[in-house]
């Protein structure tokens, strides 16, 4: 699986880290994309961290899936930015998968993908999108789209990546070699 991760300046760190680090541990191909004109991204506490590509380069007919980590400012200027939600919409009308967690669903209302679906997102953020059906849980699968609630479930959300991709065997080891929930 080829996962696109989209950053934003001021990004929810932990829960890019968790879900991108359990993605690489499964052996998917994490590709971590800059939204900005720089590679280095300032999280929203202020840790920086250089992508792997900027989001004018990255092919997404060559990605199976898009993962955007929420954060404030993070998830604001993901939504100001035409080529992250043409993005979205292009992985939903391809039928590919789609991930969100914490206030980033609201990225995901603004490209019309909710609508129908049924997602989680940060409690407060719910009140917010009026497409959808919101589940107060920790993470929703609704067919291809996955979200997570936020910094809390953040590695469920990952979990839940990898099961849905690489299986629940694969996950349930991946769940014991990191001590999760044993």
């Amino acid at each position: 699986m080829k996962i696109a991760t989209i950053l934003a300046e001021g990004f929810e760190e932990t829960e890019f880290i968790a879900v991108a680090d359990l993605l690489r541990r499964a052996k998917a191909d994490v590709c971590v994309v800059s939204s900005t004109q720089q590679l280095t991204v300032a999280s929203s506490h202020n840790f920086k961290i250089t992508a792997d590509e900027l989001l004018d380069n990255v092919n997404f007919d060559e990605m199976d899936c898009i993962f955007l980590p929420g954060g404030m400012p993070g998830v604001t200027n993901l939504r100001a930015n035409k080529k992250v939600i043409d993005a979205v919409q292009h992985f939903a009308e391809k039928g590919k998968y789609i991930s969100a967690i914490c206030a980033a669903p609201l990225v995901l209302a603004d490209a019309g993908v909710l609508e129908n679906k049924k997602f989680t997102c940060y409690p407060s953020t719910a009140k917010e999108i009026t497409l959808g059906v919101y589940c107060d849980e920790p993470t929703v699968i609704d067919g291809k789209l996955m979200t997570g609630r936020g910094v809390g479930a953040a590695l469920d959300l990952g979990l839940l990546m990898v099961s849905v991709f690489y299986g629940i065997e694969n996950a349930e080891k991946l769940k014991k070699a990191i001590v999760y929930g044993v």
